[in-house]
């Protein structure tokens, strides 16, 4: 597997958080307009911005089900694949980076031992170019 597919999972976390964004500021949008009843019909030309932003809502919404419906799968494809790493350090790594989405540094204090950001890098990318 290579490091851009072990680096999936932390993709689509992101862009889900940025979608998630995005979903607050049109529900903040949506909330500051009002809709005018009037009783009249409404003639061609005119628009209905409550609709508008209702239909931009549920569709941002199933993008991000989708998105997390996605992250799931990629779970579970890094998990099964980590699962299948021999050495306990090694494995260690590639979760602390790749499903828990730390950075190096962060990895190296998690596995202790001694380990630097360096050496737990270079253990990654080690393990991932042979195998």
């Amino acid at each position: 597997m290579t490091v851009r597919e072990m680096s999936q999972l932390y993709y689509l976390n992101r862009e889900i958080e940025q979608l998630q964004r995005q979903l607050e500021e049109l529900e903040c949008l949506a909330e500051g307009t009002t809709q005018a009843i009037t009783g009249m019909p409404h003639g061609s030309g005119t628009s209905d911005k409550v609709g508008d932003y209702a239909v931009r809502i549920a569709d941002l919404r199933s993008t991000i089900d989708n998105r997390k419906a996605r992250c799931w799968d990629e779970l579970r494809r890094l998990s099964a694949y980590i699962d299948g790493v021999e050495d306990s350090l090694t494995r260690q790594i590639l979760a602390l980076r790749y499903v828990n989405g730390l950075s190096w540094q962060q990895v190296a204090n998690g596995v202790g031992g001694g380990n630097t950001e360096d050496s737990v890098k270079k253990i990654c990318y080690r393990y991932l170019s042979t195998h």
